[in-house]
């Protein structure tokens, strides 16, 4: 570390000029050089990365919005990440900061199958998102090895292309660039390149080895090489390929941040001489697994990456956005000044404020499928089946629970809340509030009108709780730093506490070998359907 903090002294930048530590005016060095405050607060007391006073610390989207892909548009950066098993999917963000982020809408209403660690991009006054899909059970066109498509809007808002099959196949990770003879190109997990026709929606030749990457000591403790997440810029006379190796989870010092760069798309690629340019170096780091990295000028012409990590003790909450400032070396080379991100930073262009996030309570006066609900691993048309409005979610039931129910998830990034809800059953349903990691792996409560069933661990609990029949029930579940605690009523102001808390922390990728987050989740299963009201969240 000692090194780093030496290189953080001499290059940390404002506005593109460089300034040693002693010139730091003592705000921003205390900034680099002192523990950060507790997060800022926002919508409902959520964390917020920007401190209001000039710094933020990371991460700047709290939450499972892991893969992240920023696209620089004028003075707007526009930002989407992995959706997965979502419907609709691939919320866009919009900041003028790089810090505070708010939701502009979903892009991707009919997804083809699972879908992530995709590249926003715009060329020719037409924005364009292309996206690896790997195949679902729901998906009818995707059934055999990943696969490459691209959605494309006039309008970054939309309307949104119904997604258009390139034709690429046992590929994922596309990351886009225009050559140098002024074609467009599609890098590829490996690495590997197609060419792209000019209008970016097919191919115009075969898929090729394009670069070996960089390769690190067989006694680093990592996940597996991996060579992934291609993402590529043009400066002067250079492209760069920034790419990711060791493994997205795994152990803590796996994921990592690598660089290459070559004077044509074609190669040759010389290698980074201090790579790896990110990487968590000891797991008693603030960030675990840091890797997948975009590059961006931010205001003033700072130079930031963006990329993803875990919360050190807070796996559960998934794969963070993290924002990380450097600078261009003389030599031409980016040098990271982020050390382990513990820190509080300054603000791309020194300012603090404007709005952040979202409100995740949910009066269902209209529909928010798509922003703050998604549809867990259905196909679009099951999900285009839910009824929001009028004050009540209506979610037809299906199976017979939560392992192959109807599951309506949304993310969630404090260490700490409580979520509530009111929920009713008609028919032969149940239905009920979970924290939700997949279907093998969930906790909660559900009604059917004759008791309650208690889940943990993916499964019925033993345990039967004694709450009484009733068709119609207020449930509550508190994560407090990952000790879950459930309670109940029947009339909303008076309430049971469940007999049995749980803790959580295992409920991560390394435990079900699914790259998720334990977040909040609405089920109805059976034949009947349930209505839930009132859903509020709050920060603790």
């Amino acid at each position: 570390m000692a090194d780093f903090d030496l290189d953080r002294r001499s290059l940390f930048t404002l506005g593109g000029a460089a300034l040693s530590g002693a010139a730091l005016p003592g705000t921003v060095r205390a900034a680099v050089s002192a523990p950060a405050p507790l997060w800022g607060k926002g919508i409902e007391g959520q964390r917020k990365a920007d401190l209001g006073n000039g710094t933020f610390r990371n991460p700047v989207l709290a939450g499972d919005y892991p893969d992240p892909s920023v696209l620089k548009d004028g003075d707007d950066y526009y930002l989407t990440h992995s959706s997965f098993d979502a419907a609709p999917g691939l919320l866009i963000w919009h900041s003028r900061d790089l810090v505070n982020w708010v939701p502009v809408g979903p892009a991707l209403a009919h997804p083809a199958a699972i879908g992530f660690a995709v590249d926003l991009v715009k060329h020719g006054g037409r924005y364009f998102i292309y996206i690896p899909f790997i195949p679902a059970t729901w998906s009818t066109k995707v059934k055999d090895a990943p696969q490459i498509w691209a959605i494309h809007a006039d309008n970054i808002a939309g309307p949104w292309s119904e997604p258009v099959d390139l034709g690429i196949r046992g590929f994922i990770d596309p990351g886009h660039v225009v050559g140098e003879d002024g074609k467009r190109y599609l890098f590829l997990s490996g690495i590997e390149r197609v060419q792209l026709a000019d209008d970016g929606l097919s191919v115009t030749g075969p898929v090729t080895h394009a670069y070996d990457g960089w390769k690190y000591p067989d006694d680093w403790i990592t996940e597996a090489y991996a060579l992934e997440g291609p993402k590529l810029l043009r400066r002067g006379e250079w492209f760069y390929i920034i790419t990711a190796v060791g493994g997205t989870s795994g152990p803590p010092t796996g994921h990592m941040v690598t660089a290459a760069r070559s004077r044509s798309v074609n190669g040759p690629w010389e290698n980074c001489p201090h790579n790896p340019i990110i990487r968590t170096q000891d797991p008693g780091e603030a960030w675990w697994s840091r890797g997948h990295a975009t590059a961006v000028e931010g205001p003033g012409g700072q130079w930031y990456f963006v990329y993803h990590g875990y919360e050190n003790g807070y796996r559960t909450l998934g794969r963070q956005t993290l924002l990380e400032p450097f600078v261009w070396t003389a030599d031409g080379w980016p040098r990271a000044l982020g050390g382990d991100l513990s820190w509080a930073l300054p603000m791309p262009g020194g300012k603090s404020g404007g709005p952040h996030g979202m409100a995740r309570s949910d009066a269902f006066a209209s529909s928010s499928l798509g922003t703050r609900w998604t549809a867990y691993g259905v196909s679009p048309d099951e999900a285009a089946s839910i009824a929001m409005g009028g004050g009540r979610l209506v979610l037809p039931g299906k199976g017979g629970g939560p392992a192959d129910g109807a599951v309506l998830t949304q993310q969630v990034g404090d260490r700490a809340y409580e979520i509530t809800v009111s929920v009713g059953v008609e028919g032969a349903a149940e239905a009920g509030l979970l924290l939700f990691y997949n279907r093998r792996l969930f906790l909660g409560m559900g009604i059917d009108g004759a008791g309650m069933k208690s889940y943990r661990g993916g499964q019925p609990m033993y345990w039967r709780e004694p709450a009484p029949p009733a068709r119609q029930m207020h449930l509550r579940i508190v994560n407090q730093d990952q000790i879950v605690t459930f309670f109940y009523s029947t009339d909303g102001a008076n309430w049971t506490r469940h007999a049995v808390r749980s803790e959580v922390s295992g409920y991560n990728a390394n435990t079900a070998d699914d790259l998720a987050s334990l977040r909040p989740a609405l089920f109805a299963a059976g034949k009947g359907q349930a209505v839930f009201r009132d859903f509020r969240y709050r920060a603790l």
